[in-house]
């Protein structure tokens, strides 16, 4: 498996949110995508995010429940550029 690869400022808000690298693994195994900004793709759980995660992961996908409100942010080279916690619904 591939290691993250974080930009400097990415490792910082990991650290200072509390967010666990399983969930950046998860966000870009399952989550959903849109273009954000020039040359960058934000990662997020919508519906149908959550529901592939839920056939993954099975039961402990109810574990996970509480820790899938953020999003990253990564760039064309595959960097991880910044995580967030996703406050309101993100719009298209």
């Amino acid at each position: 498996m591939k290691t993250l690869e974080l930009s400097k400022h990415a490792s910082i808000r990991l650290q200072q949110r509390g967010i666990a690298p399983l969930i950046v693994d998860l966000l870009l195994q399952f989550g959903a995508t849109e273009r954000s900004g020039r040359d960058t793709t934000k990662y997020y759980f919508d519906k149908p995010a959550r529901r592939r995660l839920r056939a993954y992961a099975g039961p402990l996908a109810r574990l996970l429940e509480d820790h899938l409100d953020y999003y990253a942010v990564v760039g064309a080279d595959g960097t991880i550029v910044t995580t967030a916690p996703r406050l309101t619904r993100i719009k298209h």
